[in-house]
């Protein structure tokens, strides 16, 4: 299994694309939603977007990178969503990186690292392993702190809520 810890190791096109996110990562936030944030690219293109929305929709997989899959599958109307790259602010959780592995998505890049559900090197590594029919190349840690303070900053706001 490979490390995904950060590493500094991505272009500046990645860069662009994680802001993307992070303005998704936004709405969901604003939305009182855990901040986590998807865009979809094929070809240069944005072609779907997600946020997650299961308090909203009360449904748990109401993730980000699902929402963005069934966007970008609508887009494309078609369920491989071959020559695309998924952009995500933190780590896939196994559900997600189930999804990636069975829309055939490529090319995987997420922000900060999810310790405690992180499913694309943190406790597993679903998208990498050789017993699926798939792999997903992996690029961790594009905007890792950025990324990591969204969520941070909206679970301290919540406590002090009450």
């Amino acid at each position: 299994m490979k490390d995904h810890k950060p590493s500094g190791d991505f272009s500046p096109a990645d860069e662009n694309y994680m802001r993307e996110a992070l303005v998704e990562a936004g709405k969901a936030a604003a939305e009182g939603e855990i901040p986590i944030g998807c865009v979809i690219v094929r070809h240069g293109e944005i072609i779907a977007r997600g946020h997650n929305l299961r308090e909203q929709l009360q449904d748990p997989t109401a993730h980000a990178e699902v929402l963005a899959i069934k966007e970008a599958a609508n887009q494309l109307d078609s369920w491989r969503l071959l020559e695309s790259t998924l952009y995500v602010t933190i780590e896939p959780c196994p559900m997600c990186a189930g999804a990636i592995i069975n829309a055939r998505i490529p090319r995987l890049v997420f922000g900060a690292l999810d310790p405690k559900a992180g499913a694309t090197g943190s406790l597993y590594n679903l998208v990498e392993d050789e017993r699926f029919n798939h792999r997903v190349d992996v690029t961790g840690g594009v905007l890792a702190d950025e990324c990591a303070g969204v969520v941070r900053e909206f679970f301290v706001r919540l406590r002090n809520q009450g």
